[in-house]
C-alpha cells in the first residue's frame, strides 16, 4: 500500500484520463487486427518487433491487475544493486520472451480480455488516492490522477510506435493528443530540478501546429520548480516545437539533439534555460 500523499500541487490541476482508456482500447484492438502477418515482425523500437510490443502490453496489463485491482504480493522483486530502470527492462523482457510461443492472434484475444478489464478498473479509480510512483515526474508515491494519466499514455505511444512501424502515421484525434502532452509536460519540475534560478523565474513549453495547441509554465520556487504558478507575461525561456516533436521528444523517440537543431523548434530567451527544457523524458529509459 503506498504511503499517504504529501503535497503534489507543484504537479499542477489534475488530469483525469478516466473516459479515454475504452476508446484507446478499442482503437488499439483495432490497429492490431489490422495488421498484416508481416506487419508482425515489424521492429516497432530497437530490440522490439509489433509482436513483442503487443506482448509486453499484455503483461502490463495483467500486472496492473495483479498489484491494483487484486493485492496479488507475488512476483519479480529488486536484483541486488538493481536500479528502477534495470529492473522495469528486465521484468518488461521477461513477459515478451514468457509470450514468445503465443500467437499473435491468442494475443489480441487476450489483450481484448484482460485489456478491458483494466479499463474498468481506471473507469472507478479515486483520483485523489496514493499510487504507485511516477520516477520521470520525481513523486513516489505520485496520485492515482497522475498514475492513470502515466498509464494512458503507455497505451497511446505504444499504439503510435505500432502504427509507424507498419507504414501509418500517428493517430491524429485530438483529445488523446493533448491528454498525452499534458502528462507527459508534469516531467516539467523534475526536468528541472538541476537547473538554478532565482525564485519566480518562468520557463515554458508551448505546443503549437497541428491538432493540439497548449502552454505549460514551470516556475522557480525555493524549494524546486512547478507547475501551479499562474504565467506572466514574459517567461525566462519558451520553447515552441509542434506536437508531434513534443510527444516524440517526451518519449525519446526524439533526442534532444536532434530536436535543437529542429527547423520547427524554436528557442526564445535564456538559452541554458530553454535546451533545459528540451531534456524532458516522461518515460522510464
Amino acid at each position: 500500500m503506498p504511503s499517504p500523499l504529501s503535497d503534489t500541487s507543484w504537479l499542477g490541476p489534475p488530469i483525469d484520463a478516466r473516459p479515454f482508456f475504452a476508446a484507446e482500447h478499442r482503437a488499439l484492438l483495432a490497429t492490431l487486427r489490422d495488421l498484416r502477418p508481416a506487419d508482425w515482425r515489424a521492429e516497432a523500437v530497437p530490440g522490439w518487433t509489433v509482436r513483442d510490443l503487443a506482448a509486453h502490453l499484455l503483461g502490463d496489463c495483467y500486472g496492473r491487475l495483479a498489484r491494483d485491482r487484486d493485492g496479488h504480493q507475488d512476483g519479480p522483486g529488486f536484483a541486488p544493486g538493481e536500479s528502477l530502470e534495470a529492473f522495469i527492462h528486465r521484468i518488461n523482457q521477461e513477459w515478451v520472451d514468457a509470450y514468445a510461443r503465443v500467437s499473435p492472434a491468442a494475443l489480441v484475444d487476450t489483450l481484448e480480455l484482460v485489456g478491458g478489464q483494466v479499463t474498468e478498473l481506471f473507469a472507478g479509480a479515486d483520483l485523489d488516492a496514493p499510487a504507485l510512483g511516477v520516477s520521470w515526474a520525481g513523486v513516489d508515491p505520485a496520485p492515482t490522477w497522475l498514475d492513470c494519466a502515466r498509464e494512458f499514455t503507455e497505451f497511446w505511444t505504444h499504439r503510435q510506435q505500432i502504427r509507424h512501424a507498419t507504414g501509418r502515421a500517428t493517430d491524429p484525434a485530438p483529445g488523446p493528443l493533448a491528454l498525452v502532452l499534458d502528462t507527459f509536460a508534469r516531467a516539467l519540475p523534475h526536468t528541472l530540478r538541476a537547473t538554478p534560478a532565482p525564485t519566480g523565474t518562468q520557463a515554458q513549453l508551448a505546443v503549437t501546429g497541428g491538432p493540439v495547441s497548449a502552454t505549460w509554465t514551470a516556475t522557480a520556487t525555493a524549494d524546486r520548480w512547478t507547475l501551479a504558478e499562474p504565467p506572466t507575461r514574459r517567461p525566462a525561456a519558451r520553447v515552441t516545437m509542434p506536437p508531434e516533436t513534443a510527444w516524440r521528444l517526451c518519449s525519446r523517440a526524439v533526442h534532444p539533439t536532434a530536436a535543437l537543431a529542429d527547423p520547427d523548434v524554436t528557442l526564445e530567451g535564456d538559452r541554458d534555460l530553454a535546451e533545459a527544457l528540451c531534456h524532458i523524458v516522461s518515460i522510464v529509459h
